[in-house]
């Protein structure tokens, strides 16, 4: 969610290098074994190899953005962005991790996303985009000033526009990725997308700020409201399609004999800003217990708090740790928080290199500055 509430802003892509632990280039450490929980996928082999399989044994880079850019400045400079990250040798693929406008005060109208759309599609490589809170939990009248709209029928919105062929990425290059629309109980959830590379197995997972769509939407709201899933539906809708994306990303990497595994989604699930996180306590335990079953690295890609920083909130030493009830310990997992609208204009050069797993670690990164 947002730190300032400006009228106009936008998001965008992401080209990441990841270099073992923010500052530390210590490998990451296994954790005990926990039981997995249960996934209702229904296509596909996850231990078969496909077209979303790509380049195994070789290093990975990807350039990661998100909460990008906020106001009139942020948006002006975003082509130059967009320019530094296409001329980067280095990155193969860009990753944003949602929100592309401000949260309030900052009306979800068509023509903004469209804006947006026209932006992201000036990436030259494969573009992968999660939705954040601000495009369509925070699309309402009561207290965030978005507009009047219903917010499920925002994100129908942004569906329709940011992912309209299910299975490709965004960019100029797009590529094939698995879709959870291939999942016949949670078909609707076409952002939720999968592609192994590097021997690393990515997930992009709807995880959404304002307590994960837990803030009431309020009223008014539209007269065809009816129309749309309630936020109670929602919730619960996407509490299921997520649960299975997220235990279906780490059977494949199980399956695979995968060397990592990397979420990436818009919420900070550990924002001390926040005045309750409830919404994230299932997702934590679920996220903990299985990066504790695999074992070997796991890396979350986050924004929502706009501020950057490494850390592990699974660590039993955490600050972070007892946020959430009954949170596993993983010391196997790092979590990356992409700067905001606050800061510096920058991308994260992440690099995944299944070579040096044993050695410098599976993700390294930098940060890169605009300017």
């Amino acid at each position: 969610m947002p730190r300032s509430n400006l009228l106009l802003c936008l998001t965008a892509g992401a080209c990441v290098t990841i270099i073992a632990c923010a500052n530390d280039a210590t490998p990451l450490t296994s954790a005990s074994s926990i039981a997995p929980a249960s996934a209702s996928f229904s296509k596909g082999d996850d231990s078969k190899v496909g077209d979303d399989d790509r380049n195994d044994e070789s290093a990975f880079t990807v350039a990661v953005i998100g909460d990008i850019p906020y106001g009139p400045a942020k948006l002006a400079e975003f082509p130059a962005l967009v320019s530094k990250i296409n001329g980067d040798p280095k990155v193969e693929m860009v990753l944003h991790v949602g929100d592309i406008k401000a949260g309030s005060n900052s009306p979800c109208t068509d023509s903004y996303f469209a804006t947006v759309r026209s932006l992201f599609d000036q990436f030259q490589d494969p573009f992968v985009y999660t939705p954040g809170d601000n495009e369509w939990t925070d699309c309402h009248a009561a207290g965030k000033n978005n507009g009047l709209y219903t917010p499920t029928e925002r994100l129908e919105a942004v569906r329709r526009l940011f992912f309209p062929v299910a299975g490709r990425t965004l960019g100029v290059n797009s590529e094939r990725v698995r879709s959870q629309a291939d999942d016949r109980d949670n078909s609707a959830y076409v952002e939720n997308t999968s592609w192994r590379n590097a021997r690393v197995v990515f997930a992009a997972v709807n995880i959404t700020g304002s307590n994960n769509d837990g803030v009431s939407w309020g009223t008014p709201l539209p007269a065809d409201a009816s129309n749309y899933p309630s936020q109670a539906e929602e919730q619960a809708s996407r509490a299921r399609a997520n649960a299975a994306w997220i235990d279906k990303a780490f059977a494949r990497a199980r399956a695979t004999h995968a060397a990592g595994v990397v979420l990436m989604f818009q919420a900070d699930m550990w924002d001390q800003a926040e005045p309750t996180l409830a919404g994230y306590d299932a997702l934590v335990r679920q996220i903990g217990t299985l990066a504790a079953r695999f074992g070997k690295p796991v890396l979350l890609l986050e924004g929502d708090s706009h501020v950057f920083r490494v850390d592990n909130p699974y660590s039993a030493s955490s600050p972070l740790h007892a946020m959430h009830p009954a949170t596993p310990v993983a010391d196997n997992v790092t979590r990356i928080v992409v700067e905001g609208s606050g800061g510096r204009t920058e991308y994260v050069r992440l690099t995944v290199d299944p070579r040096k797993k044993q050695s410098a670690g599976l993700f390294t990164w930098e940060r890169v500055p605009l300017n």
